[in-house]
């Protein structure tokens, strides 16, 4: 065997054997890897936009937590406020109808004593005229009439 012809046939063999490596083999397997890259391209495309998302998502979780917080501190001020406002109205109530009844009271007290004065009259005028009858009765003697006086007052 003549190294030439080795040599001639393994070149041979071996433009073949690149001919079907470069015909088949070579484009699918490009193409697995293009596809490949695409793919992990994409992942990590997709990642960046995840992480995006969270970050937006924090965020607007962070915007709305504030939000809410300064809803509550708001209606909570509002709660106050109307809690005093009412507590206003109810004490102004309590005065105005304490106001009433201490007039009420007073209108009563007014009234009870004009009628005790009344009848304090009436009785002193029926003692004067009790006693006026019983000195018209005795016979006219200052002694008897100082007397009479004196009971008189004791009776009142």
């Amino acid at each position: 065997m003549n190294l030439n012809a080795t040599l001639f046939a393994q070149m041979i063999v071996f433009f073949v054997l690149w001919w079907v490596v470069a015909r088949f083999v070579w484009p699918p397997l490009v193409k697995a890897l293009d596809e490949r890259s695409s793919k992990i391209a994409d992942g990590l495309a997709a990642a960046e936009r995840g992480k995006e998302a969270l970050a937006s998502a924090n965020n607007a979780a962070e915007q709305e937590l504030t939000k809410a917080r300064q809803e509550g501190v708001q209606r909570v001020a509002e709660a106050e406020k109307r809690a005093q406002m009412s507590a206003e109205e109810i004490r102004a109530n309590a005065q105005a109808e304490a106001a009433r009844i201490i007039s009420q009271a007073k209108q009563d007290a007014d009234q009870q004593a004009t009628k005790a004065r009344e009848v304090l009259r009436a009785e002193v005028a029926f003692l004067a005229v009790k006693g006026a009858e019983q000195i018209l009765r005795r016979e006219v003697d200052a002694k008897t009439h100082g007397a009479l006086l004196d009971q008189l007052k004791t009776e009142l």
